[in-house]
């Protein structure tokens, strides 16, 4: 039996994830950790996240997360990033006029502004309800997932698809930008995974059995 832990550092309602998991892998443990010390003798460990990136960073400093996710990725363990869980590891956010992260990857986070255009249409601004994401690597991550399937996504802000290595999948809304980054032994997604039906379930599946090797 696995033990599965979702950081719970006070930014969302973390219950649907711990659901989904639950159907995914009902053999193993799923843990809400709001501790590091919660989080100990974990398997695979979920960094999940909603709302302001500055409230969020906040959130993960402040009871020792930080440490625990350095350890974890050094580790080799498999982890898995969620919209802004995957945000908070770029280095450094356009939200409130510039918030540092976690730069456990090098690329920023950005607007996508109050004029955003496809088509000749405006596109309204958060970027909220089902897109099409396009794997851009073989990953094991990706393993029953068509391309172009559709994943559910709430968001503001962006981390570009363009000059970065990271990007696993891609989805565009008024510009390319990352569904999924990957370094190592972490996959981290723009999109709700809990959120996306079929698709989204069997990413988590995926999740649940990888070895953190790409």
């Amino acid at each position: 039996m696995q033990k599965i832990v979702v950081l719970d550092y006070g930014m969302g309602n973390l219950h649907s994830v711990a659901s989904a998991l639950q159907k995914v892998a009902p053999d193993d443990q799923v843990v809400l950790a709001t501790t590091p010390e919660e989080a100990e003798g974990a398997d695979r460990l979920i960094v999940p996240g909603v709302g302001a990136i500055r409230d969020c960073m906040e959130g993960f400093i402040r009871p020792g997360f930080v440490p625990l996710l350095n350890q974890s990725i050094e580790s080799g363990m498999p982890i898995l990033g969620i919209c802004v869980g995957m945000q908070i590891m770029m280095s450094q956010s356009e939200e409130n006029g510039g918030v540092d992260c976690l730069s456990i990857f090098p690329q920023p986070v950005k607007f996508f502004g109050t004029d955003l255009h496809e088509n000749g249409e405006r596109l309204k601004v958060p970027h909220m309800g089902w897109n099409r994401v396009k794997p851009t690597i073989d990953h094991p991550m990706w393993n029953g997932i068509e391309s172009g399937s559709r994943f559910y996504f709430v968001h503001s802000y962006y981390v570009p698809a363009e000059n970065n290595d990271a990007v696993a999948g891609q989805t565009d809304y008024g510009v390319p930008f990352a569904a999924a980054v990957t370094k190592n032994n972490i996959f981290a997604t723009q999109f709700h995974p809990e959120k996306s039906a079929d698709a989204g379930m069997q990413l988590l599946k995926n999740f649940v059995g990888w070895n953190g090797v790409a």
